[in-house]
């Protein structure tokens, strides 16, 4: 039971020094050989000022600046008990504590802050759930960087290419190594891989306060994925003229590479070496890099008959193959912004709903429905019935002008005259 006081006093002597003694900073980090100034502070002078680094007590006094660690600060009789720590040692890492006499009594106060003398971590690992070299498009893939041995521990971010990576990233996992104060931290990725990952680097990147820059470790992603068009619908190749040479240019993504075949007609043409004298030749797919194919078909003489076929292209790979119907044209191609299908389809349903909208506006005005119902003008309202006002003619406005319409006659010659009735109608 004599345990509880012990404690409880302690509590209670801890509350008066964090309510007595205020020091800045409360942790910090800094490398080897960096400095580092601690700042206590009292609302009330003080004679003396004792600051305690690693295993070292040091007396500082503001007249001796010569040690390793220094007073620091405006002067004992403002309360301020620092100190300049000139060149932060790999043996300082941990508490860092400041000693001051009390206001009253004969108990020092003191307060302490958290020092870590940063140590630069090993070379970040990527762990990956298999050991394949590529992947399909659509497969799930799942990495893990380990960035192991730092004080304290590294900061780990993904990148792809690039390009930051947010998506699919796991908390961070943060472990002490044993009988060590380094830590090791570890992070999961997950990610459905794309047609647009094949290619790019995944990288893991650790920063950390020892290192002058960032460590890196990446792989390269091999994603394979059937041939995919460009552009929906039906290729137009614009520009040709007749009598000349005329190339049918159609691009596409693959990977692996694809292979290609058009069709001409009952002719089907395939890349090969050909006669000088023939008609028709095609080429092998051009990769353009990044697994974009630039697929052609070479006309030696544009016939008139060329323009009014319809040309076939069948582009392939091991995970499936595409089709694309091509036809010609000796327009040129028009300026402006290409629209696709998707947006012709929804420009012309745009300009059918606003002739739907102006017929009912007509029908509904010229039959005297919904809102230009009460608009119509009626002169079969029997006298004495209850009718809208009508509005006063344009004179009548201007009153203040003509005060006499105010009164419902006129004076002419000396005689009274009514004016005459003019009929109600409706506005």
């Amino acid at each position: 039971m004599a345990v509880f006081p012990a404690l409880f006093g302690f509590f209670l002597l801890a509350v008066v020094k964090g309510q007595v003694v205020d020091i800045t900073p409360r942790e910090a980090v800094r490398r080897v050989g960096d400095e580092l100034i601690v700042q206590c502070k009292v609302p009330y002078p003080i004679d003396s000022c004792r600051m305690t680094v690693g295993p070292n007590s040091y007396r500082l006094l503001p007249t001796n600046q010569d040690e390793e660690v220094v007073y620091s600060g405006n002067g004992l009789q403002f309360g301020e008990c620092g100190g300049l720590i000139k060149h932060v040692r790999e043996e300082w890492n941990g508490n860092i504590s400041c000693v001051v006499p009390p206001q009253s009594g004969s108990i020092e106060l003191t307060a302490t802050m958290q020092l870590t003398v940063a140590r630069p971590p090993l070379q970040p690992l990527l762990i990956t759930d298999t050991h394949q070299s590529s992947f399909k498009e659509g497969d799930y893939f799942m990495a893990q960087c380990v960035v192991p041995s730092g004080r304290p521990a590294a900061k780990v971010t993904w990148y792809l290419d690039d390009e930051p990576l947010l998506e699919g990233i796991h908390q961070a996992v943060i472990r002490p190594e044993p009988g060590s104060d380094l830590k090791t931290i570890s992070q999961n990725l997950s990610r459905t891989l794309s047609a647009d990952d094949n290619g790019k680097r995944l990288i893991c990147r650790a920063e950390h306060e020892a290192l002058d820059g960032p460590k890196d470790v990446a792989r390269q992603l091999v994603v394979e994925y059937p041939p995919k068009r460009m552009e929906a619908g039906q290729i137009t190749i614009f520009g040709l003229k007749i009598g000349e040479e005329g190339r049918l240019n159609v691009t596409v993504r693959a990977n692996p590479a694809p292979t290609a075949s058009w069709t001409v007609g009952d002719l089907v043409v395939s890349p090969r070496p050909a006669a000088d004298d023939a008609a028709v030749v095609a080429l092998e797919p051009e990769h353009l890099g990044g697994g974009y194919y630039n697929v052609t078909l070479i006309l030696q003489r544009v016939a008139k008959e060329d323009v009014d076929r319809t040309y076939y292209l069948r582009v392939s790979n091991e995970l499936g193959q595409e089709e694309f119907a091509v036809r010609l044209s000796t327009m040129d191609e028009p300026a402006g912004v290409e629209l696709g299908s998707g947006a012709i389809a929804g420009i012309v349903v745009a300009v059918l709903i606003l002739l739907i909208a102006v017929s009912l506006i007509v029908f509904a005005k010229a039959t005297d429905r919904w809102c230009f119902g009460g608009r119509s003008h009626r002169t079969d309202i029997p006298d004495g019935a209850d009718s809208e006002a009508p509005l006063p003619p344009h004179d009548d406005i201007k009153g203040s002008e003509n005060p006499t319409h105010d009164h419902g006659e006129y004076i002419s010659n000396g005689n009274t005259k009514h004016p005459e009735k003019k009929p109600d109608t409706a506005v």
